[in-house]
């Protein structure tokens, strides 16, 4: 008769082992198939960043166009915007735009 040897028995009780069986079962289930998973979380953390991002820049605009709105307040500041912006000019008055060739 062969006798086993240590390292067999070894992994036969690791494996014969219901607990353990129940608690690697259970890992996996959580990280890899369950709704709520360690993977659904990661890509949600993911998107939440990106969003976060978003609304900086989106904050950092809406201050920008308020202190436009502030300065237009003011009708010479309106003039000059709706000149610059719009290409709107005075009467008898000649409007000459100058474009820079960029192609060489």
């Amino acid at each position: 008769m062969e006798k086993q040897t240590p390292k067999k028995k070894k992994y036969v009780g690791i494996f014969a082992n219901r607990y353990l069986l129940i608690l690697g079962v259970f890992v996996i289930w959580m990280v890899f198939l369950d709704r709520n998973s360690y993977l659904t979380h990661k890509e949600f953390n993911k998107e939440i960043e990106e969003l976060e991002t978003w609304i900086d820049i989106h904050k950092k605009i809406i201050e920008k166009d308020k202190e436009t709105i502030k300065k237009l307040e003011n009708s010479k500041e309106l003039e000059r915007y709706a000149r610059e912006k719009y290409l709107m000019k005075k009467k008898n008055e000649d409007i000459y735009i100058i474009e820079f060739d960029t192609l060489k």
